[in-house]
């Protein structure tokens, strides 16, 4: 526990803050008694002056997210069937990050998505790349097996699943890591199913934006010297005027996407007809905790362009959605709604189908599947998203051969300037690949490597002493050098770690201080693509917003929902 909280301050502290005379007196009394129950951390010498209390900041800020729904469900412990709603999980500040890598982020965002719909069209890539994946994870088994079965299979595949368009809502997450002096974006993963928080990243860019503006003169000092961090820069750089918290249209962008799918379809398959209703259907999990960021979207949909969302889960749907043998038009609650739009924001997980393979959840994904309706994620575009395609990718010529023209240089050039490096563990592995793993095994060089399963979430992930422990359970290097690998091990790639830079911040979490101190952070961009049924149109391709994670240094993980991080800001800055 004392390792955890090394190097941030208790609730109690204050914030860092320019002195001023007048309570200078009063700030130092308080000071003293502070310190006595504080924990001793190196941002302590940050917080030697003050002029406003941190608890009048984290009160500013509580409130307006309160205020502007950026909060999170619960489940009263005594009676989990009645719920309350708290703060969720925020920096009090926004965390300062170079100008020139967020827009390299955004600028890269419509090749990924592109990237994603050409591997869900490549079945033998996805074949090849998931060979050794699936025989040792049954849930990526199960999603190749009803892939092939649903799109590729002559005998079994379905004419209404190959003829329905294809909408991504994509998240590309990026860390800073030092390249040549500077800090350049490294991508963590690429999440195409369920990726979550563009809502409630929306609100937060707000309120970042409300308190920067509302106590300018007060947190110049604090925003500067985080600038100076992620600038790499030795020399002291002040702040600009075009320095600042960008607007995050991530709600707004989503939302219009869906618009796009839904029109679409309503222009495919219905003319004007306006019955049944049409609707957009999300699939959600039961005793969700982050269905305001799910509601804000809905609500969005609805006031921005009158279309209905129905909220069910994979057990609901599997007693009330059927679909036209004629048509393939999805319908579900007894035919009250017709379906346009699929939105995954459950399926992600095994934990999403505790029946088993054969089980009501399975039966309800699969039969969504052979619908007309236009799927986010399609089986394909959820494939294309695992850690074991991230990492085929970055394989010298393999994101080259997704593409068949010299038009996307560019693109190519700058989606393989944000790999980092990955390594297989399973029947593919090479020589460098064995190599990193040595570097573990004989040179204790665990830090430098992160394990990963083929899972979204959080907290899945081998870090240290416990990446060594499973490389040494399942890896073995021979006296003459070479490596032999546990075919268990085919279902987890290795990663380079990376290394972000340190800033200071607050955290909140269920609206009360949790610490001070060094702190990380992640950068994800949302891009959404809609493609056409044969892949020969793209319709709808475009960068669309952001989130940004932080969390305090030395923790691994860093998932919002799982408890590991809080929602944050990226405060733009420039030389």
């Amino acid at each position: 526990e004392n390792k955890k909280k090394a190097g941030r301050t208790s609730k109690a502290a204050m914030f860092v803050l320019p002195h001023t005379n007048q309570n200078h007196r009063l700030w130092t009394l308080l000071l003293i008694l502070l310190v006595s129950t504080a924990i001793p951390t190196e941002s302590i010498a940050l917080m030697n002056d003050y002029s406003l209390p941190l608890e009048t900041l984290a009160s500013s800020a509580t409130s307006f997210a309160s205020a502007h729904g950026v909060q999170v469900e619960k489940k009263h412990k005594d009676d989990p069937s009645r719920s309350y709603f708290e703060c969720a999980p925020i920096s009090l500040l926004p965390n300062a990050y170079p100008a020139s890598a967020f827009t390299q982020a955004q600028t890269v965002a419509p090749a990924f998505n592109l990237l994603v719909d050409t591997i869900s069209r490549r079945s033998d890539f996805l074949e090849e790349t998931l060979r050794g994946v699936v025989t040792a994870d049954p849930y990526t088994k199960k999603l190749l097996d009803l892939y092939n079965e649903i799109y590729v299979n002559e005998k079994t595949k379905s004419k209404f699943a190959l003829s329905a368009d294809r909408l991504g809502i994509h998240r590309s997450d990026y860390m800073l890591h030092k390249e040549g002096g500077d800090y350049v974006i490294k991508q963590v993963e690429l999440n195409t199913i369920a990726a979550s928080f563009a809502c409630l990243s929306t609100r937060v860019a707000s309120l970042h934006r409300h308190l920067v503006q509302r106590y300018s003169s007060s947190l110049d000092e604090f925003m500067s010297t985080n600038k100076n961090a992620v600038l790499a820069r030795t020399t002291t750089a002040s702040l600009k005027e075009t320095d600042g918290v960008p607007e995050n249209p991530a709600m707004s962008r989503l939302a219009y996407a869906m618009k796009v799918t839904y029109d679409r379809y309503q222009s495919r398959f219905r003319g004007d007809r306006d019955k049944p209703p049409l609707a957009i259907l999300f699939v959600v999990q039961e005793g969700e905790s982050n269905t305001v960021d799910q509601r804000l979207l809905e609500f969005q949909v609805w006031e921005d362009f009158s279309i209905p969302v129905v909220r069910r889960s994979l057990t609901q749907l599997s007693e009330m959605a059927t679909v036209d043998e004629k048509t393939g038009a999805l319908m579900i609650d007894n035919g009250r709604f017709e379906v346009a739009l699929v939105y995954f924001r459950a399926g992600y997980a095994p934990t999403d189908y505790p029946d088993g393979d054969d089980g009501v959840e399975w039966q309800a994904r699969a039969l969504l599947e052979t619908s007309r309706a236009t799927k986010c994620p399609s089986l394909g575009y959820h494939l294309a998203g695992t850690k074991k395609v991230q990492q085929a990718l970055a394989r010298p010529g393999v994101l080259e051969s997704m593409y068949s023209s010299d038009s996307s240089e560019d693109d190519i050039a700058n989606m393989r300037k944000a790999f980092a490096g990955l390594y297989a563990l399973g029947s593919d592995a090479t020589e460098e690949d064995y190599t990193a793993v040595k570097d573990v095994l004989t040179n204790g060089q665990q830090a430098k490597y992160v394990l990963k399963p083929q899972r979204e979430g959080g907290g899945y992930n081998f870090y240290g002493d416990k990446l060594l422990q499973k490389l040494q359970d399942n890896a073995k290097v021979q006296d003459d050098g070479s490596v032999e690998l546990n075919p268990k091990l085919g279902e987890y790639i290795l990663m380079e770690r990376l290394f972000p830079p340190n800033q200071k911040a607050i955290l909140l979490r269920s609206g009360r201080i949790e610490g001070s101190g060094d702190s990380i952070s992640e950068l994800g961009c949302f891009g959404t693509i809609l493609v056409t049924s044969e892949g020969d149109s793209v319709l709808h391709n475009e960068y669309a917003g952001f989130l940004l994670r932080t969390k305090f240094s030395g923790v691994d993980e860093g998932g919002v929902a799982s408890g590991f991080a809080t929602l944050s800001s990226p405060f733009l800055c420039s030389e």
